[in-house]
């Protein structure tokens, strides 16, 4: 069964342009508890958002996970994991913050919730409407 995902990044620590340029990427550096159990339960197959913080505030694409979590790394100490991901397709329209404030079916979205979770679920409902807000029908 596949979940979904909102995955955070400022813009110029890591973008989307920079995912589609290099094609995948591990998702390291969460140091969250909450995110990095998130980042625990994803699997290879799993879909999800890519979403600028910082000053855009905006989702840019669709992801994919293709390997579920291994050990982060990057972490000089603690249990943490990543996660690899592949960019599969910009959306059309970015959609903005403000626009899924503004959405009905997005209220309960736990990323709306808790903001500052830069990894966090999504059911297929808010995933599919993100898509669809995005210009792309899932």
């Amino acid at each position: 069964m596949i979940s979904y995902w909102f995955l955070k990044s400022e813009s110029d620590v890591y973008s989307w342009d920079d995912l589609v340029r290099d094609g995948k990427t591990p998702w390291t550096g969460v140091r969250n508890f909450q995110a990095r159990n998130n980042l625990k339960a994803m699997e290879e197959g799993d879909l999800g958002v890519l979403y600028h913080s910082g000053d855009e505030r905006v989702v840019m694409g669709v992801i994919k996970v293709v390997r579920g979590a291994y050990s982060d790394e990057t972490a000089k100490e603690g249990e943490w994991v990543a996660v690899d991901i592949v960019p599969l397709e910009p959306l059309r329209r970015p959609v903005t913050l403000e626009l899924m404030k503004n959405e009905p079916d997005l209220q309960a979205a736990a990323t709306l919730k808790q903001s500052r979770l830069s990894v966090s679920p999504l059911t297929e409902k808010e995933y599919s409407r993100i898509c669809k807000l995005g210009g792309i029908v899932v």
